[in-house]
């Protein structure tokens, strides 16, 4: 795929941005330079390759699920700097 003036020009309407005319040469040329580097990581061979979210290995520390009846309202609400029958009170903000 290659971007011209045209796309630039629809891209900068679409992303609400004023793009002169003098710049328009040359937001096509580094989109062109984008979309060059992306088909080359298309060409990668990832075939059996897992996917992954970090390149250090990690794994979730979950606890286990378990229901209680909570109770704790008053330590919640002890560092508040105000609150009143375990809520917290806040200034008004709405005249």
């Amino acid at each position: 795929m290659s971007v011209d003036a045209k796309i630039v020009r629809r891209i900068g309407h679409l992303a609400r941005i004023k793009i002169e005319e003098s710049e328009v040469e040359t937001y096509a040329g580094e989109l062109n330079a984008i979309l060059g580097f992306v088909e080359q990581l298309n060409e990668v061979d990832v075939e059996g390759v897992e996917p992954m979210t970090s390149v250090t290995p990690m794994t979730q520390r979950l606890r286990k699920d378990e229901v209680n009846l909570g109770g704790h309202a008053g330590k919640i609400v002890s560092n508040a700097p105000l609150s009143e029958d375990n809520f917290f009170m806040v200034p008004k903000v709405v005249e």
